[in-house]
């Protein structure tokens, strides 16, 4: 259901790269701060479901960030999102995934469906005349696609970045040469970038970015864009009166912020709280254990006894439990780390969670039940030992093994991250346990 169409006007593009490893969160990141730094109102999104990019993009943009994703959040709500945007920012800059034409959807898909030009970063490394090659390639692979100028990254001097403006084909120009710098590099570990609030002066670190772009001459706005959607219809208030407790610190972090704001929308009120800080659980109907990063905090998890004694207690009480990755990670019990230190975990499942030091799953997949398809994706480095029977899968759209969703007692837990508002009364079971163990047993695996 929808209601009257919206509509926006605004400097816009979808910063994009060949591939990753470009340089494209930091150079959005950069332009996004130049802009703001410059009295702009300033929005970014990413493309795709990604947790960490966004933390850096919030703090570099001032504003929230969302995730958009022609599959995992519908196209509808891709148009609505960057049309509402375009009713209150100056600028708005995308954020891309892996490269321009990689994933299905793309980035190159989500640029033409919302009517963005991209602007590709390509990592000049390397390279002299042939990027103009590279930068050709990608501007004629697909018709509907606009691409008018390119950045080059990482350039070793003014002399090199001149040939990099001298090998653009006729119709494609470079808008500006980044030179290498400490202010463009952002560490990573395994799942990405590390979150936001783990590095010290990324504030300070921001504003030399972007004063390295403007001495590049990456000051100047790309096109204007007018965006149109319809308005989606108002969610139905299906949690007045449920209290959510929400795990939130460095070792809870993975929560899109589209599922707070349909939790609240649909009357639910929020507690945040810190597994990792607090004695013990707020006041709470249901609670949220989002994904992140366990394994790196599972010894002062395992140390705060009263809050596991807090959870167990939760549960022991037949109050509903939502444990995504992270999550289902911190509900076992037991976690080895990745120096393969066991650490007693929550308790509330059997067996141990396991850091594999590889990749062990990673993909776009939903959960289709009575109450909905949820939509979302997985992507872990560890495995679970367990007897537990999973009483559904989740459906691959690509990528790794359909994940397991387990049930015992009040507490579904998943590696699946789901993108709530892709199903609303099957989120509202979950927290409230109303019809969830029927909506579960109609699922279809992969």
């Amino acid at each position: 259901m929808t209601t009257h169409p919206i509509r926006g006007e605004a400097h816009a593009a979808l910063i994009t790269a060949p591939g990753s490893g470009q340089g494209k969160s930091m150079v959005t990141a950069a332009l996004a701060r130049l802009h703001r730094n410059a009295g702009r109102r300033v929005r970014v999104f990413k493309h795709g479901p990604d947790y960490l990019d966004p933390m850096v993009q919030e703090v570099a943009s001032g504003a929230p960030v969302y995730q958009l994703h022609p599959w995992m959040t519908g196209e509808a709500e891709c148009r609505w999102r960057l049309a509402e945007a375009a009713r209150e920012a100056d600028l708005i800059l995308v954020e891309g995934s892996m490269g321009l034409f990689d994933g299905e959807p793309s980035s190159a898909d989500l640029a033409i469906l919302a009517s963005l030009p991209a602007l590709p970063v390509i990592d000049a490394w390397g390279m002299a005349q042939t990027f103009g090659a590279v930068a050709q390639g990608l501007a004629n692979f697909h018709p509907r696609l606009a691409i008018h100028e390119v950045i080059a990254n990482r350039v070793g001097s003014p002399g090199h970045g001149r040939l990099l403006a001298d090998s653009m084909p006729e119709g494609l120009s470079l808008l500006g040469a980044i030179p290498r710098s400490e202010a463009m590099a952002i560490p990573d570990r395994h799942l990405g970038l590390v979150q936001a609030g783990e590095l010290d002066g990324l504030d300070a670190q921001l504003d030399d970015a972007a004063a390295v772009l403007a001495e590049a001459g990456l000051d100047r706005l790309p096109a204007r864009v007018t965006l149109e959607a319809a308005e989606p219809g108002a969610a139905l208030r299906r949690l007045v009166g449920v209290r959510i407790a929400v795990a939130r610190d460095a070792a809870f972090a993975f929560i899109y912020r589209a599922n707070l704001d349909l939790l609240e929308a649909m009357g639910a009120e929020l507690a945040f709280f810190s597994p990792l800080e607090d004695a013990r659980l707020p006041v709470c109907d249901a609670l949220w254990l989002p994904g992140g990063y366990p394994e790196l905090h599972a010894a002062r998890m395992a140390a705060n006894a009263s809050m596991r004694t807090s959870i167990r207690a939760h549960h022991e009480a037949g109050k509903p439990i939502l444990a995504e990755c992270g999550g289902l990670m911190a509900c076992m019990e037991s976690l080895v780390d990745g120096d393969g230190i066991e650490h007693v975990a929550y308790g509330l499942l059997s067996g141990t969670a396991r850091m594999t030091g590889k990749l062990s799953a990673l993909g776009l997949q939903s959960l289709d039940t009575a109450l909905g398809e949820l939509r979302g994706h997985t992507y872990h480095h560890s495995s679970l030992e367990t007897p537990l029977r999973p009483v559904a899968h989740a459906r691959r759209l690509a990528g790794s093994s359909a994940e397991a969703v387990y049930r015992e007692g009040s507490l579904t837990a998943s590696y699946f991250h789901g993108y709530f508002p892709s199903a609303p009364a099957l989120v509202a079971a979950t927290f409230t346990g109303e019809g969830l163990n029927a909506a579960l047993s109609a699922t279809s695996g992969d």
